[in-house]
Parts: C-alpha cells; structure tokens; sequence
C-alpha cells in the first residue's frame, strides 16, 4: 500500500527574512505555493505580530500552526500564559529547539534540563498542549564519553514529553535519523524534513541530496498524525526552495 503526505508543513525559519519583511504577505505566499501548516518562531517573537494578529492571519489564508518553536526560558516565565497563546493559536506542540550556552559542556545542566523539561511538560498536558524537543546537530556532540541527546531522551518522561526529529540536523550531527526512529519510534511525534549534501555540512532542496526521505517516511507509524515540516536553514532563494520543496513532497509516494 503505498501513500502521500496528507498535509505539508513549513518551518518560518526557512523564509525567515521575508517574515520580517511583511508577514502577511509571506503566509500567502506559502499557502499559495500549496503548504497546508506552519510552524512558528515564537522564539522570533512572531515577527512582531501578537497571537491575536497571528491568529487572524492563519485564519484568513487558510493555514494551520500545529506548533511552534520557543525559546528555553519560557519553560521558567509566566509558562501557564505561553499555554493560553498556544490554545489560541490552535497549537498541539510548544517545542524547544535548542538549550543554552550552559549545557555545551555540561551533562548535568542536560539533566537539569529534562527535570524542568518533566514539569513544565506535566503543567502542559493539563492545558492539553504538548511540550517536546528538536534535535540540533551539536546535541550529538559527545560530553566525555556520553551523548547528551541520548541522556535528555532518556530522562524525559514520555507521559509529559515529546520528541520533534529534524533528519537533516541529525545527519549534520554525525548520526542516523533512521536508527534513531526506528529506536525511539514511539518518542518522535513531529518531523523537520531536510535533506542534506554528501560530505553532511549543510542541507539542500529536498531529493537533491544523500538522504532516503521515501524509506524514511515510510518507517514513521502513524504518519497522518505527525506534523511534518520541510526546513532550509540557507537556501540562496527561500521561497524559490520552499516551492521546489513543496513539490517533491507532493510528489513522492511512499510505502
């Protein structure tokens, strides 16, 4: 049985300079090129724009925001008004793409971490929204001899925490993003899908790269219930890329 993505998302960082140019007129874009989702950059303070404004844009051209990306820190301040923005903007997912300085070489600034990571998850699942984590390429760096991504995976508490998996960063990041699917398949419930150039150092247009994205989508259970989303971090045209993006995904059969 073979299958298509039902809905196509776009990470705004991936257009991200058009966004703070003229916001409205970006999403447009991106919904005329055919994406259904967006993931915001509260982390980019949406572009200037209040949830409301933002709500109302989302509305009006017919997307969906199933998440968005936010910094560490709104774990620690005024988390419960950050739950309230994400039920307005109809967000499943508030996820954290990244932890500070403090943890580069510190294994138990990691722990300290998924401890807060534990509770701010459990206040979230009472306000119904999910927190979860995105994978960057240094997150495999090892620490001595341990991997701090493997400990922050294993430490979170899956009733409370979920897992965004960013193919491309993990191959970036020296690792395989299909052993750590197949691995931790029940973890990850959203997918940054990037495609990166042979020698790892930096992504490119999807299908014109060294990664299966066919077999990998075909690994993930329970795909139509996965948020997936295509990021470019540096493409020389973003909106030129997230078209020519959007139409491999189209495109591909899987399965």
């Amino acid at each position: 049985m073979t299958s298509r993505l039902a809905r196509i998302g776009l990470e705004l960082y991936s257009v991200r300079d058009a966004m703070r140019r003229d916001p409205e007129r970006t999403l447009a874009q991106v919904r005329a090129i055919g994406y259904d989702d967006v993931e915001l950059l509260w982390s980019f303070d949406n572009f200037g724009r209040t949830p409301k404004q933002v709500r109302a844009t989302l509305d009006k051209e017919g997307l969906r925001a199933p998440s968005a990306h936010i910094a560490p820190e709104a774990l620690l301040t005024d988390w419960e008004r950050s739950l309230e923005d994400a039920k307005l903007l109809g967000h499943e997912y508030l996820i954290v793409p990244s932890l500070p300085d403090e943890t580069a070489k510190s294994i138990e600034k990691w722990l300290e971490w998924a401890d807060r990571f534990n509770t701010a998850g459990a206040t979230a699942r009472r306000a119904g929204i999910w927190l979860a984590f995105h994978n960057e390429p240094d997150h495999m760096k090892p620490i001595g001899n341990q991997v701090p991504y493997d400990l922050f995976l294993e430490h979170t508490d899956p009733k409370v925490v979920r897992h965004q998996l960013d193919i491309g960063n993990m191959a970036q990041g020296g690792a395989d993003p299909m052993a750590y699917l197949q691995r931790h398949r029940d973890r990850y419930w959203s997918f940054h899908l990037k495609d990166v150039v042979a020698d790892n150092s930096h992504d490119t247009e999807l299908g014109t790269g060294r990664l299966d994205l066919r077999a990998f989508l075909t690994a993930i259970p329970d795909l139509a219930h996965k948020p997936c989303y295509v990021e470019q971090e540096n493409p020389k045209d973003p909106l030129a890329s997230a078209r020519q993006n959007y139409g491999y995904l189209k495109k591909l059969v899987f399965g």
